[in-house]
Protein backbone atom coordinates (compact mmCIF):
# COMPACT_ATOMS: atom_id res chain seq x y z
CA UNK A 1 0.00 0.00 0.00
CA UNK A 2 1.70 3.30 -0.41
CA UNK A 3 2.01 6.42 1.64
CA UNK A 4 0.75 8.53 -1.15
CA UNK A 5 -1.12 7.92 -4.24
CA UNK A 6 -1.75 10.50 -6.54
CA UNK A 7 -3.82 9.78 -9.77
CA UNK A 8 -4.65 12.07 -12.17
CA UNK A 9 -4.79 15.52 -10.78
CA UNK A 10 -5.12 18.58 -12.24
CA UNK A 11 -5.48 21.78 -10.34
CA UNK A 12 -6.85 24.56 -12.48
CA UNK A 13 -6.90 28.47 -11.11
CA UNK A 14 -9.40 30.31 -13.29
CA UNK A 15 -6.99 30.54 -16.58
CA UNK A 16 -3.96 28.82 -14.77
CA UNK A 17 -3.20 25.07 -15.05
CA UNK A 18 -1.18 24.58 -11.81
CA UNK A 19 -1.53 20.41 -12.29
CA UNK A 20 -2.09 18.68 -14.73
CA UNK A 21 -2.86 15.21 -15.21
CA UNK A 22 -0.15 14.56 -12.52
CA UNK A 23 0.00 10.52 -11.26
CA UNK A 24 2.69 10.03 -8.75
CA UNK A 25 3.18 7.16 -5.76
CA UNK A 26 5.43 7.29 -3.12
CA UNK A 27 5.80 4.08 -1.27
CA UNK A 28 5.92 3.42 2.34
CA UNK A 29 9.19 3.68 3.69
CA UNK A 30 10.62 5.88 0.78
CA UNK A 31 12.88 9.16 0.83
CA UNK A 32 10.86 10.70 -2.08
CA UNK A 33 12.74 14.07 -3.37
CA UNK A 34 10.59 16.57 -5.09
CA UNK A 35 11.77 18.49 -7.53
CA UNK A 36 11.21 21.54 -10.02
CA UNK A 37 11.49 25.20 -10.96
CA UNK A 38 9.44 27.88 -9.32
CA UNK A 39 6.17 27.40 -10.71
CA UNK A 40 6.37 24.10 -11.63
CA UNK A 41 3.87 23.02 -9.15
CA UNK A 42 5.16 21.50 -5.87
CA UNK A 43 3.78 23.42 -3.42
CA UNK A 44 0.26 23.11 -5.13
CA UNK A 45 1.08 19.29 -5.02
CA UNK A 46 1.61 19.71 -1.32
CA UNK A 47 -1.32 21.71 -0.55
CA UNK A 48 -3.39 19.05 -2.17
CA UNK A 49 -1.95 16.36 0.01
CA UNK A 50 -2.77 18.24 3.26
CA UNK A 51 -6.13 19.27 1.86
CA UNK A 52 -5.57 22.45 1.86
CA UNK A 53 -7.06 22.96 -1.98
CA UNK A 54 -9.29 20.43 -3.30
CA UNK A 55 -8.55 19.27 -7.19
CA UNK A 56 -10.22 20.29 -9.99
CA UNK A 57 -10.09 16.48 -11.28
CA UNK A 58 -8.63 13.26 -9.93
CA UNK A 59 -8.20 11.58 -6.88
CA UNK A 60 -5.34 12.14 -3.44
CA UNK A 61 -4.70 9.18 -1.06
CA UNK A 62 -2.58 9.23 2.04
CA UNK A 63 -1.77 5.81 3.55
CA UNK A 64 -4.82 4.58 1.21
CA UNK A 65 -7.47 7.50 2.89
CA UNK A 66 -9.18 9.88 0.63
CA UNK A 67 -7.62 13.23 1.57
CA UNK A 68 -11.00 14.76 1.67
CA UNK A 69 -12.68 12.71 4.21
CA UNK A 70 -9.99 11.67 6.46
CA UNK A 71 -7.75 14.43 6.82
CA UNK A 72 -8.07 14.72 10.28
CA UNK A 73 -6.49 11.45 10.46
CA UNK A 74 -3.95 12.16 7.77
CA UNK A 75 -2.92 15.36 9.58
CA UNK A 76 -2.53 13.31 12.99
CA UNK A 77 -0.43 10.85 11.23
CA UNK A 78 1.45 13.45 9.43
CA UNK A 79 4.49 15.73 10.12
CA UNK A 80 4.50 18.75 7.99
CA UNK A 81 7.77 21.59 8.09
CA UNK A 82 5.88 24.21 5.36
CA UNK A 83 7.95 27.12 3.70
CA UNK A 84 8.35 29.86 5.28
CA UNK A 85 6.34 28.68 8.09
CA UNK A 86 4.59 31.92 10.59
CA UNK A 87 5.65 31.28 14.34
CA UNK A 88 4.41 33.08 17.63
CA UNK A 89 6.76 35.58 18.59
CA UNK A 90 5.65 35.53 22.16
CA UNK A 91 5.98 31.76 22.77
CA UNK A 92 9.40 30.17 23.81
CA UNK A 93 10.66 27.23 21.35
CA UNK A 94 9.24 24.97 24.73
CA UNK A 95 5.42 26.34 24.31
CA UNK A 96 5.73 25.52 20.20
CA UNK A 97 6.58 22.08 20.75
CA UNK A 98 4.34 21.70 23.86
CA UNK A 99 1.53 23.25 21.74
CA UNK A 100 2.13 20.96 19.16
CA UNK A 101 2.64 17.93 21.47
CA UNK A 102 -1.08 18.97 23.32
CA UNK A 103 -2.47 19.40 19.55
CA UNK A 104 -1.62 15.96 18.76
CA UNK A 105 -2.43 14.39 22.17
CA UNK A 106 1.36 12.99 22.05
CA UNK A 107 3.62 11.91 24.86
CA UNK A 108 6.91 13.45 23.66
CA UNK A 109 9.39 15.29 25.58
CA UNK A 110 9.14 18.53 24.31
CA UNK A 111 13.24 19.42 25.63
CA UNK A 112 14.09 16.48 23.86
CA UNK A 113 13.20 17.60 20.44
CA UNK A 114 14.36 20.62 20.78
CA UNK A 115 17.78 19.23 21.46
CA UNK A 116 17.67 16.78 18.78
CA UNK A 117 17.42 19.75 16.53
CA UNK A 118 20.40 21.63 18.04
CA UNK A 119 18.27 24.70 19.65
CA UNK A 120 17.56 22.96 23.24
CA UNK A 121 19.44 25.97 24.75
CA UNK A 122 17.03 28.18 23.30
CA UNK A 123 14.05 26.23 24.81
CA UNK A 124 13.10 29.77 26.95
CA UNK A 125 13.79 32.15 24.30
CA UNK A 126 10.86 33.91 22.86
CA UNK A 127 10.44 32.85 18.72
CA UNK A 128 10.21 36.54 17.87
CA UNK A 129 14.21 36.67 18.66
CA UNK A 130 14.87 32.93 17.13
CA UNK A 131 17.19 33.42 13.42
CA UNK A 132 15.86 31.93 10.43
CA UNK A 133 17.72 28.63 10.83
CA UNK A 134 16.57 28.32 14.46
CA UNK A 135 12.99 28.82 13.29
CA UNK A 136 13.42 26.08 10.50
CA UNK A 137 14.95 23.91 13.57
CA UNK A 138 12.22 24.68 15.84
CA UNK A 139 9.50 23.79 12.82
CA UNK A 140 11.30 20.60 12.52
CA UNK A 141 11.16 19.56 15.87
CA UNK A 142 6.93 20.15 16.15
CA UNK A 143 6.94 18.46 12.92
CA UNK A 144 8.65 14.95 14.58
CA UNK A 145 5.87 15.32 17.40
CA UNK A 146 4.34 11.72 17.70
CA UNK A 147 6.67 9.58 15.43
CA UNK A 148 4.75 10.36 12.03
CA UNK A 149 4.28 8.09 9.36
CA UNK A 150 4.85 10.33 6.51
CA UNK A 151 7.13 13.25 6.68
CA UNK A 152 6.51 16.41 4.52
CA UNK A 153 9.22 18.63 4.14
CA UNK A 154 8.95 21.77 2.20
CA UNK A 155 12.38 23.04 1.42
CA UNK A 156 14.12 22.19 4.48
CA UNK A 157 17.12 23.00 4.58
CA UNK A 158 16.06 26.82 4.23
CA UNK A 159 18.45 29.06 6.91
CA UNK A 160 20.30 26.68 7.95
CA UNK A 161 24.16 26.84 7.85
CA UNK A 162 26.32 23.80 6.80
CA UNK A 163 25.66 22.37 10.34
CA UNK A 164 22.24 22.60 10.20
CA UNK A 165 21.99 21.00 6.95
CA UNK A 166 23.66 17.95 7.79
CA UNK A 167 21.37 17.77 11.03
CA UNK A 168 18.33 18.08 9.11
CA UNK A 169 20.22 15.22 6.80
CA UNK A 170 20.77 13.21 9.58
CA UNK A 171 17.51 13.47 10.86
CA UNK A 172 15.67 12.74 7.43
CA UNK A 173 17.88 9.42 7.77
CA UNK A 174 16.78 8.39 11.48
CA UNK A 175 13.31 9.14 10.94
CA UNK A 176 13.21 6.74 8.06
CA UNK A 177 14.91 4.15 9.75
CA UNK A 178 12.41 3.88 11.95
CA UNK A 179 9.83 3.60 9.41
CA UNK A 180 8.49 6.80 8.17
CA UNK A 181 8.05 7.69 5.11
CA UNK A 182 9.63 11.39 4.25
CA UNK A 183 8.51 13.42 1.13
CA UNK A 184 10.39 16.68 0.22
CA UNK A 185 10.85 19.37 -1.43
CA UNK A 186 13.93 21.66 -2.45
CA UNK A 187 15.87 23.65 -4.27
CA UNK A 188 19.12 22.51 -2.70
CA UNK A 189 19.94 19.49 -5.03
CA UNK A 190 22.86 18.32 -3.07
CA UNK A 191 20.48 17.59 -0.46
CA UNK A 192 18.12 15.30 -2.18
CA UNK A 193 21.20 13.48 -3.43
CA UNK A 194 22.37 12.55 -0.54
CA UNK A 195 19.45 11.28 1.17
CA UNK A 196 16.88 10.50 -1.56
CA UNK A 197 15.73 6.46 -2.66
CA UNK A 198 14.08 8.34 -5.69
CA UNK A 199 13.39 11.62 -7.15
CA UNK A 200 10.47 13.41 -8.88
CA UNK A 201 11.00 16.19 -11.73
CA UNK A 202 8.03 18.33 -11.99
CA UNK A 203 7.29 20.96 -15.03
CA UNK A 204 4.90 22.82 -15.92
CA UNK A 205 2.21 20.76 -13.74
CA UNK A 206 3.58 17.23 -15.61
CA UNK A 207 6.03 14.53 -13.90
CA UNK A 208 8.79 14.87 -16.19
CA UNK A 209 10.94 12.32 -14.86
CA UNK A 210 11.17 9.36 -11.89
CA UNK A 211 13.80 7.21 -11.10
CA UNK A 212 16.67 7.13 -8.87
CA UNK A 213 19.36 9.43 -9.31
CA UNK A 214 21.31 6.78 -10.63
CA UNK A 215 18.34 6.10 -13.46
CA UNK A 216 18.27 9.36 -14.06
CA UNK A 217 21.46 9.19 -14.88
CA UNK A 218 21.24 6.14 -17.11
CA UNK A 219 18.28 7.59 -19.07
CA UNK A 220 20.40 10.41 -20.83
CA UNK A 221 23.78 8.69 -20.87
CA UNK A 222 25.43 11.08 -23.11
CA UNK A 223 24.87 13.96 -20.63
CA UNK A 224 28.52 14.72 -18.83
CA UNK A 225 29.99 17.80 -16.81
CA UNK A 226 33.08 18.98 -18.81
CA UNK A 227 35.83 21.72 -16.83
CA UNK A 228 37.70 23.94 -19.01
CA UNK A 229 40.52 25.25 -17.36
CA UNK A 230 41.49 28.40 -19.04
CA UNK A 231 44.72 30.29 -19.72
CA UNK A 232 42.47 33.27 -18.48
CA UNK A 233 39.20 34.75 -18.46
CA UNK A 234 38.31 35.89 -22.28
CA UNK A 235 38.37 39.79 -22.77
CA UNK A 236 34.35 39.48 -23.51
CA UNK A 237 33.39 37.17 -21.66
CA UNK A 238 29.27 37.60 -21.48
CA UNK A 239 29.65 36.88 -25.38
CA UNK A 240 32.09 34.02 -24.75
CA UNK A 241 29.31 32.51 -22.07
CA UNK A 242 26.49 33.58 -24.61
CA UNK A 243 27.86 31.60 -27.81
CA UNK A 244 28.82 28.54 -25.76
CA UNK A 245 25.09 28.31 -24.43
CA UNK A 246 23.84 28.49 -27.87
CA UNK A 247 25.69 25.17 -28.64
CA UNK A 248 23.08 22.31 -29.33
CA UNK A 249 23.35 20.18 -26.61
CA UNK A 250 24.42 22.10 -23.93
CA UNK A 251 22.53 22.48 -21.16
CA UNK A 252 24.40 24.97 -18.77
CA UNK A 253 27.80 27.06 -18.73
CA UNK A 254 29.04 28.03 -14.93
CA UNK A 255 31.91 29.99 -14.44
CA UNK A 256 34.28 29.72 -11.94
CA UNK A 257 37.32 31.80 -12.15
CA UNK A 258 39.52 30.84 -14.87
CA UNK A 259 37.49 26.96 -15.24
CA UNK A 260 34.19 26.71 -17.19
CA UNK A 261 31.69 24.04 -15.96
CA UNK A 262 29.68 22.89 -19.21
CA UNK A 263 26.90 20.59 -18.76
CA UNK A 264 26.32 19.08 -22.30
CA UNK A 265 26.38 15.90 -24.41
CA UNK A 266 29.38 14.39 -25.49
CA UNK A 267 28.86 14.88 -29.00
CA UNK A 268 28.84 18.41 -28.00
CA UNK A 269 32.59 18.67 -26.02
CA UNK A 270 34.71 19.09 -29.10
CA UNK A 271 32.71 22.25 -30.63
CA UNK A 272 32.59 23.53 -27.15
CA UNK A 273 36.20 23.23 -26.60
CA UNK A 274 36.78 25.02 -30.32
CA UNK A 275 33.84 27.87 -29.22
CA UNK A 276 36.69 29.07 -26.38
CA UNK A 277 39.57 29.28 -28.36
CA UNK A 278 37.63 31.38 -31.00
CA UNK A 279 37.96 34.43 -27.69
CA UNK A 280 41.77 34.27 -27.94
CA UNK A 281 42.05 32.15 -24.87
CA UNK A 282 44.34 29.08 -24.60
CA UNK A 283 42.58 25.93 -23.40
CA UNK A 284 45.03 24.62 -20.27
CA UNK A 285 43.35 21.65 -19.79
CA UNK A 286 39.54 19.65 -19.68
CA UNK A 287 37.96 16.94 -17.94
CA UNK A 288 34.73 15.08 -18.02
CA UNK A 289 33.39 13.58 -15.07
CA UNK A 290 30.17 12.25 -13.84
CA UNK A 291 26.67 14.56 -14.52
CA UNK A 292 25.28 16.06 -10.78
CA UNK A 293 22.31 16.17 -9.44
CA UNK A 294 22.31 19.98 -10.84
CA UNK A 295 23.35 19.35 -14.28
CA UNK A 296 20.19 16.16 -14.74
CA UNK A 297 17.58 18.89 -13.25
CA UNK A 298 19.01 21.45 -15.69
CA UNK A 299 18.80 19.49 -18.48
CA UNK A 300 15.19 18.17 -17.74
CA UNK A 301 13.79 21.25 -17.72
CA UNK A 302 15.35 23.94 -19.61
CA UNK A 303 13.73 24.97 -22.61
CA UNK A 304 15.42 23.25 -25.29
CA UNK A 305 14.43 19.27 -22.88
CA UNK A 306 11.96 19.09 -25.63
CA UNK A 307 9.94 18.06 -22.89
CA UNK A 308 10.83 14.45 -22.80
CA UNK A 309 10.08 12.02 -20.16
CA UNK A 310 11.69 9.64 -18.35
CA UNK A 311 9.10 8.29 -15.94
CA UNK A 312 9.97 4.86 -14.59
Amino acid sequence: MPAIDISSVTKQYATERALDDLTLTVERGEIYGFLGPNGAGKSTTINLLLDFIRPTAGEVRVFDLDVRADSLEIRNRTGILPEGVDLYDRLTGRQHVEFAIESKGADDDADALLERVGIGDAAEQKAGGYSKGMAQRLTLATALVGDPDLLILDEPSTGLDPNGARRMREIIREENARGATVFFSSHVLGQVEAVCDRVGILRDGSLIAEDTVEGLREAMPTQTRLRVTLDRIPDDSAAALEALESIDGVSSVTPEDRTLVVACEDRAKTTVLHTVEEYGVTVEDFETDESSLEDLFVAYTSDDSNGAQVVR
